[in-house]
């Protein structure tokens, strides 16, 4: 029998700090904490939290079994305070403590800050090279603790004595900064000297004065940098040092000629590091109450990837490859160059005819441009841009080698928490492909994509996203603050920005958008739904119900909303490359839908938090919009007005038809309108992540697995058959000749279509939560003949669930782990039973049935039949009947319920009027 083990230390809100928790933002932490084993049967009954303040240390016996972010017992600790705590479990009997963790409290209010926002007078203006700020501290006693508090408008760098505070960059991040301005804590003991101490503060200009849009506006929220820092020096006798910015800072240029998110960094190493601070500083009167502590990781280096090879282009250029599409900067190591010599490197995602290809970067130059010091050796590498890249082009270097070069890959420090493989090559690129895509989108705030002119929070990106992003790494805290920053930026009538942090700030997209704005109420759900997490519920809901509000007054009294700045089912394939919104789905389809869903959300939101008069409320409004939209858009016979993949799989995965003899004709018309595509994906960012799930639940999951298993255009896998490494933002971004799309809007890192990995995680491997956080799970896989194994795990709130299938010799095997403090649901495949089953590990053998293979009776079995599909194509071709399977599928579309001895008539009658052809399409039949 397992032993009880002592929890895991405990965590603080959703803080993944490997080590004390520094500038905790809230007072009153929740505290969550594992348990890696424990007796079959255990069920926690009791916890006992011990912490230890200064003033005293407490204990506190709560019998109850939780243990997700469970209320803070102690009183709210203070500015600066730190804390330690322990935690221990009660089973039948009490466990060992915990290893300790300990958490500090931030400046939690405004006047805790004693220092003042600080710009430099007659340098660092726009245009001008990067500014340096300096004060000096003198310490004569041992010291015992020592932190900076920092922040910037702009972003900024920091050194103590010349060594850098922390492995963060681009600091402070990206916040809506009129309301919220992030500050950071370091812990710079070990930094302080005894004697004189000096900071040093560069700024840059990133997100707040750089030029940032693509619609090419500078200086956004200022068009002054300023530095903001307290260090606070705890001595030994008690006593507090502290070196706040203010009037007596002092400050230079530096060797940053010029930095820009989109076009890049331009760096003199010319420049001496020992080059006097003989500027002036002025105090500026900024408002302090905007600043707020971390919710989620800062941006760090998360990796360093190699290059892979180096070639010369067409036109003669140096061209080097990383082997990975990623996001970040490039560090190159010079040798022998003289004093002034030019280094340019060029970054672009893919080639074009042996170039780089620059078009889809559209005004962002992306180049990062270098004057030699003259060193025998130096390294090249910038401090304030990013780029999205795979490939380089480099000027200015004549000798350089692949180990000269290596890719800097920076993102938010999040937590890997969710991983799947299976015995598909292709699949699992695919979903690893997602994942880059993830990493390089999630900079501080979830973006469309990484390297163009844009590079912003599209509302309607995350919205569909969402679930994907909280199982493949821990994104609670980082979404936590970027839905502080849409609440904030919300208007009085509640419409939602499509962008956030909003900086388009256009009449167009201030509208209220369908699928957008809905990210209101679909990403606080989804945190609660994967994290257990109800205080985001509670802090948010305000913010959905007024977006939910909003959207009523849009659709007036018949609660059908039509019109207004829609952009549909964006991206749907069939939409014209001049206009993405053009899709196959009917908008006010798409926008009514949406608005039921999200009066929905609203209702079970206020249940959970135990508001049941607005529940109440939100909950009538809901059914009524369903019942209009069916009242509307549905007819008798189960069709869904503009009759597209995506309009059914919303009816249908959202249950707005419940009536269940509707319900199974609009899945039966789903089903046909994905035969008639011809197994290829049909549907743009609101139907992408859903229109698998709805084929699995309608009973058509061998639909869904030929649409996942799909290699031709458009698809989730064609992108991998064109070698790409990340997901792109249209299915065609680059065309089979291996050409770009030309429409002016391509991107090959834009995670929104990769979505449908949620699916995969849960119903191709099994893996879902059914209850918030995972408390209970359900194991639900749906093998897909096309794989003999796939498996998931997800590090979830509890500890690791993980899910794994195979299937060998006509056995089929289903492995389950659950993490202490869950259960779960395992319901076999077959119609096999369910099992209920606690921690632990579990398996499953089954016989897997035979498929006894039946003359098909009609046209539609044929199709549905991929062996029989495949020789009905293969005739086709071998007749020159017809030139792809597509056209085959959409000839037989108004067919499928002929007999199937009809096939050769159907298809020969029309183009190959021979015996020879008919004979060929009856031994289909045969």
């Amino acid at each position: 029998m397992a032993e009880l083990m002592a929890p895991s230390a405990p965590r603080f809100e959703h803080r993944t700090d490997r080590g004390p928790v520094l500038g905790i933002a809230t007072a009153s932490p929740r505290l969550s904490w594992t348990v890696a084993t424990a007796p079959s049967g255990y069920v926690q009954s009791a916890y006992e939290l011990e912490i230890a303040r200064s003033t005293a240390t407490g204990r506190w016996v709560v019998t109850s079994d939780a243990q997700v972010l469970v209320a803070w017992p102690d009183a709210p600790l203070n500015s600066r305070e730190r804390a330690t705590v322990r935690v221990r479990v009660r089973g039948e009997d009490w466990s060992d403590w915990s290893e300790p963790a300990t958490v500090e409290a931030g400046l939690l209010a405004p006047e805790d800050w004693s220092a003042r926002f600080i710009r430099p007078v007659g340098i660092g203006a726009l245009r001008q090279a990067a500014p340096e700020v300096r004060g000096s501290l003198r310490v004569d006693t041992r010291i015992v603790r020592a932190r900076l508090h920092a922040t910037a408008h702009g972003i900024y760098t920091a050194r103590l004595n010349g060594v850098a505070v922390d492995d963060t960059v681009l600091a402070p991040g990206w916040t809506a900064y009129e309301h919220r301005l992030r500050t950071r804590v370091y812990d710079v003991t070990d930094l302080v000297q005894s004697g004189e101490n000096t900071l040093d503060i560069t700024l840059g200009n990133g997100w707040w004065r750089g030029r940032f849009g693509f619609l090419g506006k500078r200086a956004l929220y200022g068009d002054q940098l300023a530095a903001l820092a307290q260090l606070e020096v705890t001595t030994a006798d008690g006593e507090v040092l502290t070196l706040g910015t203010d009037a007596t800072w002092t400050a230079r240029a530096t060797g940053i000629l010029a930095d820009d998110i989109y076009d890049g960094q331009t760096t003199d190493l010319r420049h001496r590091a020992d080059a006097p601070f003989e500027h002036a500083v002025e105090t500026m009167n900024a408002d302090l109450g905007v600043l707020v502590g971390e919710d989620g990781p800062a941006i760090r280096v998360t990796d360093v990837v190699p290059a892979v090879a180096i070639a010369t282009s067409p036109t003669g250029r140096t061209i080097v490859d990383f082997g990975q599409n990623l996001v970040g900067w490039v560090r190159v190591t010079a040798r022998g160059g003289r004093a002034g010599d030019e280094v340019v490197v060029r970054h672009a995602e893919v080639l074009e005819h042996g170039e780089l290809a620059t078009e889809p970067l559209r005004s962002a130059k992306a180049t990062d441009t270098y004057f030699l010091s003259g060193a025998r050796t130096e390294t090249l590498e910038p401090s304030f841009t990013f780029h999205g890249f795979r490939y380089i082009d480099v000027t200015g270097l004549d000798d350089l080698r692949v180990d000269d070069l290596a890719a800097v890959v920076i993102g938010s420090d999040l937590e890997r928490t969710g991983w799947f493989t299976s015995s598909n090559e292709m699949l699992d690129r695919f979903h690893e492909n997602v994942v880059w895509g993830m990493r390089g989108n999630f900079v501080d705030v979830p973006t469309d994509c990484p390297q163009r002119d844009e590079r912003l929070g599209w509302t309607g990106d995350i919205q569909i996203f969402a679930p994907t992003a909280n199982f493949l790494f821990d994104s609670a805290g980082f979404l936590t603050s970027w839905l502080a920053d849409l609440a904030a930026e919300q208007d009085e009538t509640g419409r939602v920005p499509h962008v956030i942090p909003d900086i388009l700030r256009t009449a167009l997209t201030s509208e209220p958008a369908a699928a957008w704005g809905d990210a209101a109420t679909v990403v606080p759900w989804t945190l609660w739904q994967r994290t257990g997490d109800s205080g985001i519920l509670e802090r948010q809901l305000p913010s959905m119900r007024a977006w939910v509000d909003c959207v009523r007054r849009e659709a007036g009294a018949d609660l059908i909303w039509r019109g207004g700045a829609q952009y549909g089912d964006w991206l749907d394939p069939t939409a014209p490359e001049s206009d993405a919104s053009l899709s196959k789905a009917d908008p006010n389809v798409v926008a009514t839908a949406h608005f039921a869903r999200s009066a929905q959300i609203v209702a079970w939101a206020a249940l959970v938090v135990g508001d049941s008069a607005v529940a109440d409320e939100y909950s009538e409004l809901a059914a009524s919009v369903r019942a209009a939209f069916v009242r509307e858009y549905v007819t008798g016979a189960g069709l869904v007005f503009s009759d597209a993949q995506t309009v059914y799989a919303l009816a249908l995965n959202w249950n707005l038809i419940e009536e269940p003899e509707l319900r199974r004709r609009a899945g039966e018309r789903l089903a046909d309108l994905v035969r008639s595509s011809g197994f290829r994906i049909a549907t743009g960012f609101v139907g992408t992540p859903i229109v698998c799930d709805a084929l699995t639940d309608a009973g058509y999951a061998d639909l869904a697995h030929r649409l996942l298993f799909q290699t031709q255009v458009p698809s989730w896998l064609y992108p991998v058959t064109m070698g790409a490494t990340t997901i792109w933002e249209r299915w065609d971004s680059m065309l089979p000749d291996g050409a770009v799309n030309g429409s002016g809007m391509t991107s090959f890192n834009h995670y929104a279509l990769g979505s449908v990995i949620d699916w995969l995680h849960r119903r191709v491997a099994g893996l879902a939560a059914s209850t918030a956080g995972y408390r209970t799970i359900a194991v639900r896989p749906v093998p897909p003949k096309a794989l003999t194994r796939a498996a998931a795990s997800h590090r979830t709130p509890y500890g690791m669930a993980s899910v794994a299938w195979s299937r060998e010799g006509g056995e089929w095997t289903l492995e389950v782990e659950l993490p202490v403090g869950t259960s779960g649901a395992v319901e076999l495949p077959w119609g096999a039973g369910t099992a209920h089953v606690g921690h632990g590990r579990h398996e499953w053998r089954l016989a897997e049935p035979v498929t006894v293979a039946s003359a098909p009776k009609t046209i539609r079995d044929i199709v549905d039949d991929e062996r029989l599909w495949e020789q009905l194509i293969a005739a086709s071709t071998e007749m020159d009947v017809i030139d792809s399977d597509e056209r085959v599928a959409r000839l037989l579309a108004p067919m499928y319920d002929r007999p199937a001895a009809e096939i050769g008539e159907a298809v020969w009658t029309r183009f190959w009027p021979s015996e020879a052809a008919k004979a060929s399409f009856a031994r289909i039949v045969d």
